[in-house]
């Protein structure tokens, strides 16, 4: 895979683009007090929705590709949720805060798409290991009573 392959695929455009937008845009807003907190959270996790959109791309194999997928989607709602902590504070004003909400929305819709485009056409499904299938298995939460420290209870 190449750069000009990724440039094809739409939904990385606009990951990148909107990283790049938080990069020129949101960021030189912060306070200087936040150059090492906040403003690298915003960055990495800004830049982790390309990253990871790429990286599922070059797998070749679609459930791969759907999981990095779903880490990007992860890292877009990380990105938004330090932007409402920024207007929430006042760090940014309300025009910015609800342009980059937007660019959000949307961006959450292309990844959403992309995604059950994979699942719908399986691409690299007759690749080594396409008999793998990536999900999570949900796991029994044990909570210890602390009136009765013998006895556990688990909730499913």
């Amino acid at each position: 895979m190449s750069i000009s392959g990724l440039e094809k695929l739409d939904v990385w455009c606009k990951a990148r683009d909107f990283a790049v937008r938080v990069n020129k845009e949101l960021l030189p807003l912060l306070p200087n007090e936040e150059k090492w907190t906040l403003n690298q959270q915003i960055r990495r996790s800004s830049q982790s929705i390309p990253a990871n959109i790429a990286e599922g791309h070059g797998r070749f194999y679609f459930q791969e590709n759907v999981r990095f997928c779903y880490i990007a989607r992860g890292s877009l709602e990380e990105t938004l949720s330090h932007i409402v902590y920024a207007y929430k504070v006042n760090y940014i004003s309300e025009t910015i805060y609800k342009s980059f909400a937007t660019d959000g929305e949307n961006l959450n819709r292309l990844i959403n798409g992309y995604i059950a485009f994979l699942k719908k056409s399986k691409q690299g499904a007759n690749e080594p290991g396409a008999n793998h299938s990536v999900r999570e298995t949900p796991s029994d939460y044990i909570i210890e009573d602390d009136s009765t420290s013998s006895s556990d209870s688990k909730i499913e």
